[in-house]
């Protein structure tokens, strides 16, 4: 599901020029997201100060949130899954190949 894609998060851009590409999420806004090396345009920007240069720099502009899927460290696609414990904790799981690998935990366990 998207609302569990958060700043840190490792991602995997699924559709749009830069599709294939992977990356770690730099922030989260509504539904657009900030992906490091990912959608990168240039910015013609002015000098500021009399003796400093104009330059072209290049930024990171944020993708709607439908355009990417949470992947593993391999790089690859990932499902994951909420999992409640007994002590009230909630984590983050997925599959692979068949075994439950955990993502990271939601909340900690209620005193």
């Amino acid at each position: 599901m998207k609302k569990w894609i958060i700043k840190g998060s490792k991602v995997l851009v699924t559709a749009g020029n830069d599709k294939g590409k992977v990356g770690d999420v730099l922030s989260v806004k509504g539904n657009r997201i900030l992906i490091q090396g990912v959608n990168i345009r240039k910015k013609h920007q002015k000098r500021r100060e009399q003796n400093a240069p104009s330059e072209i720099i290049e930024i990171e502009v944020p993708i709607h949130i439908s355009n990417v899927s949470l992947c593993d460290q391999a790089g690859k696609k990932i499902r994951v899954k909420l999992k409640h414990e007994l002590d009230g904790s909630k984590e983050l799981y997925y599959l692979d190949l068949g075994k439950e690998v955990h993502y990271r935990n939601i909340r900690k366990a209620r005193k």
